[in-house]
């Protein structure tokens, strides 16, 4: 397949001019060296790509580079013995949108060595909807269960439930066997929760405890959150349950103690998706197309957009107002 001379892409700069970014016209020999070259089918939105994109963030460490931390298409030139014409591929994070080029535009430059080959059962569609927030649901869960999480010890709590990687472990984990309740601030996603494998859905006074120790209900769980949630969840878990740390949206600060390390030994993980040694990725992903495939991709799937609609789909994240995963469609 002939690669176009030009192709459209959501680039952003940071210059005399000022931060900004939007579609523009650009070659592959623009783009950050690489392996593989893909035709991109799909990339998806997510918090980080947001605060790229805006400016919000000081997420790029170079400047000007496409947008977007998820890629996945098929491969249309290749020069690692590992890839052939047409191989259908996905990256996520591994310095996407951040060191190189992402996954906003028609084509992108990938490097071998993060590019993973989309698992039987994996659509790229479906690969997209999971994306970056489904591998960290994934890898939370598979850091809780390799330090002995069960679905015996209790239910496992989400936080920020009703954003990309919440939604996501919710069906994950409820998947893969555990009984999930969901906190949101959003009464009205009540039934979205339910109806994505939420057996709860609390509010967010269930984790308002300031005391350093609670009655203990809760097996563990995936905060997205940060701040004081983050510590009452600590507060209320179970002996030799798991906490896996995940995002910031409330706060990035920890006012906690040692008291439910010391006296319940409860662990605090923590989830780091973008730099994820390729071992673990695979993984991951090996999980994600099997055992802990998600049941409710379609409705967590809430928007399916195109370029131009970025701009709109950012400021709504960013201001609280985005629920579920956004799909770019190249």
């Amino acid at each position: 397949m002939s690669i176009p001379a030009r192709f459209d892409a959501f680039r952003i700069h940071n210059d005399d001019a000022g931060y900004r970014s939007g579609i523009e016209q650009i070659a592959m020999d623009d783009l950050a060296d690489g392996d593989i070259d893909i035709r991109v089918a799909h990339s998806s939105v997510n918090f980080k790509d947001a605060l790229a994109g805006t400016g919000q963030g000081k997420i790029l460490r170079r400047f000007p580079l496409v947008g977007g931390i998820d890629v996945a298409g098929h491969v249309v030139a290749s020069r690692d013995p590992a890839f052939k014409e047409g191989d259908a591929v996905l990256v996520t994070g591994s310095g996407l949108s951040e060191t190189r080029d992402g996954g906003y535009a028609q084509y992108a430059r990938l490097e071998a060595r993060w590019a993973v080959p989309v698992p039987a059962g994996l659509s790229l569609r479906d690969s997209m909807i999971l994306g970056t927030a489904g591998f960290t649901a994934a890898l939370a869960l598979l850091r809780m269960q390799e330090n002995r999480q069960t679905p015996d010890l209790g239910p496992l709590v989400v936080t920020g439930a009703t954003g990309g990687v919440g939604s996501l472990a919710v069906d994950i984990f409820s998947a893969a066997g555990y009984e999930v309740h969901a906190v949101s601030g959003k009464p009205e996603q009540t039934r979205y929760l339910e109806s994505i494998g939420a057996s709860a859905v609390l509010g967010r006074d269930a984790l308002a405890t300031t005391r350093a120790m609670e009655s203990a209900r809760f097996g563990g769980g995936l905060d997205n959150v940060g701040g004081p949630m983050l510590v009452s969840l600590l507060a209320q878990t179970v002996p030799y349950g798991n906490v896996a740390a995940a995002g910031l949206a409330a706060s990035a600060a920890l006012d906690a103690t040692v008291m439910p390390f010391i006296i319940r030994g409860v662990s605090l993980l923590g989830v780091a998706s973008a730099g994820t040694p390729r071992a673990i990725r695979d993984t991951v992903w090996h999980y994600l197309a099997n055992d802990w495939k998600p049941r409710h991709l379609d409705t967590i799937c809430t928007q399916d957009i195109a370029l131009s609609e970025l701009p709109g789909v950012f400021e709504r994240m960013l201001a609280g107002g985005s629920q579920g995963r956004t799909l770019v469609t190249l």
